[in-house]
């Protein structure tokens, strides 16, 4: 591969206006995107099943989360490694087959052990597939509206979300064992993964870093020939040679482009973000419905109410994909992680139903406005050869805090109720909101700058 090669691939990608094409890539890897939140959704209603259903604790029940979480870790660590060493679709898809089998299979599961076990292989898939999913769609993008594009892809975990709220509203109340065919619904992103395989390309600038020239040429091609949606193609845009990292080959190699002098304070930065953004996020709402009824609610009633929390995050991603191309990435994603800390800490206090639909639809929306923000920027922090490795270690380390949050929220409420939970989880926010300072502002940036 020259030089030349890809600053061709990537000066034509960052010119092209929204075709049809990139709708394509968009809507694929959002399918992909709903249907991992609708399993992640999904275990939190099974949780608050099986506490009734199995006579468990919600300490051990945590567990059920946290064995999802411990494989997520690791599956976003690989993930991100082998998407750049034999690229971002076939890993895309790979990990969609793991994870819904995993789920089906889950459906299946006679106690407690077999559950676990199975959540931890579904979390391989899981963890694997979002960092390289963001780094898929952020390859296509044009510069000009690439922070954009990624929150409308981030915005595809409301859709899922909502799914598992609807299923946990309507299926796990409703028939005997209802968590089963819950989870058997989770199965579908298997069947996913063969469209995923043969109906989208292969990452152009990835084909190119790895000097596969004629096939980068051929989808670039096809996008320029691609019918538009909007815009118009962007004025010559000269592309910036990736930096020397971008040589990286080897797993060491990767590792060590990760922290080297130009790169230690970004990587640092986005790793203590999306460790207490994890920590916060997941210590939240894979206890919402089951913290709902330890306060005396019902379970139907706690699931209708967290289906209403749910759909606030539709709106907070409209609004963080207005703002990341008007604001920038910092900016956007600091304010809405302060939002989050000031709405989580009205949340542990509310104790009405109106204040606890107010103050859990402010949460949802800011938090989930801010993971938008946050996949926009991780993919933009690495060159093409360290991209997926730079996302999905950044992923590794946020889900060893969602592996903790788990087993720590029990305890927290044991020791001050959830006024307690919810003041942790704000200061998690709050901490997380200050290191955004410390990445890198690409707004309208090249991906090879």
């Amino acid at each position: 591969m020259t030089t030349t090669t890809t600053d061709s691939v990537t000066s034509r990608l960052d010119r092209l206006p929204f075709t049809r094409t990139h709708l394509r890539v968009l809507t694929g890897s959002g399918a992909g995107w709903a249907l991992d939140a609708m399993d992640v959704g999904l275990i939190s209603f099974v949780i608050a099943a099986l506490v009734s259903e199995w006579n468990l604790t919600t300490a051990s029940t945590s567990w059920i989360a946290s064995a999802g979480f411990a494989g997520m870790a690791i599956g976003a660590t690989v993930g991100g490694l082998l998407a750049d060493r034999i690229g971002r679709r076939s890993v895309f898809a790979l990990t969609l087959l793991v994870y819904g089998v995993a789920t089906g299979a889950s459906a299946l599961a006679g106690g407690l052990v077999a559950l676990i076990a199975l959540r931890f292989v579904v979390g391989l898939g899981l963890g694997a597939e979002l960092p390289v999913a963001s780094t898929y769609v952020s390859e296509f993008a044009p510069a000009r509206m690439r922070g954009r594009i990624i929150v409308v892809l981030e915005a595809f975990w409301a859709v899922g979300w909502t799914a598992s709220a609807l299923i946990g509203y309507l299926v796990i109340p409703s028939v005997p064992e209802g968590w089963r065919w819950a989870l058997a619904i989770g199965a579908v992103p298997a069947a996913y993964a063969l469209i995923v395989r043969w109906a989208l390309p292969e990452s152009p600038r990835w084909l190119a870093s790895r000097g596969r020239a004629t096939e980068a040429e051929r989808v670039v091609s096809g996008m320029e020939s691609s019918p538009v949606l909007f815009g118009r193609p962007a004025a010559t845009v000269a592309a910036a040679a990736e930096a020397s990292s971008a040589r990286a080959s080897t797993v060491g190699e990767r590792l060590r482009g990760l922290w080297t002098p130009a790169m230690r304070r970004r990587t640092a930065s986005l790793w203590i973000v999306w460790f207490c953004v994890n920590f916060s996020y997941y210590g939240a709402f894979i206890w919402i419905p089951t913290l709902l009824v330890s306060q005396g609610f019902g379970l139907v009633r706690s699931f209708e109410f967290t289906l209403l929390i749910t759909l606030a995050q539709l709106p907070g991603y409209a609004v963080a994909a207005w703002l990341i191309e008007v604001w920038g990435r910092r900016a956007t994603l600091s304010v809405f992680l302060a939002g989050s800390a000031v709405a989580a800490i009205l949340f542990g206090q509310a104790t009405t139903i109106p204040m606890i639909l107010a103050t859990g639809m402010a949460l949802s929306f800011f938090n989930l406005g801010a993971w938008g923000a946050l996949y926009a920027v991780t993919p933009e922090t690495y060159s093409t050869s360290l991209r997926a490795t730079g996302a999905g270690w950044a992923a590794g380390v946020g889900r060893i805090a969602s592996i903790l949050a788990p087993p720590i929220v029990p305890v927290l409420q044991a020791v001050g109720g959830i006024p307690v939970v919810f003041i942790v989880l704000s200061a998690f926010f709050a901490i997380a909101a200050a290191a955004t300072w410390g990445l890198s502002e690409s707004r309208g940036r090249s991906l090879a700058e």
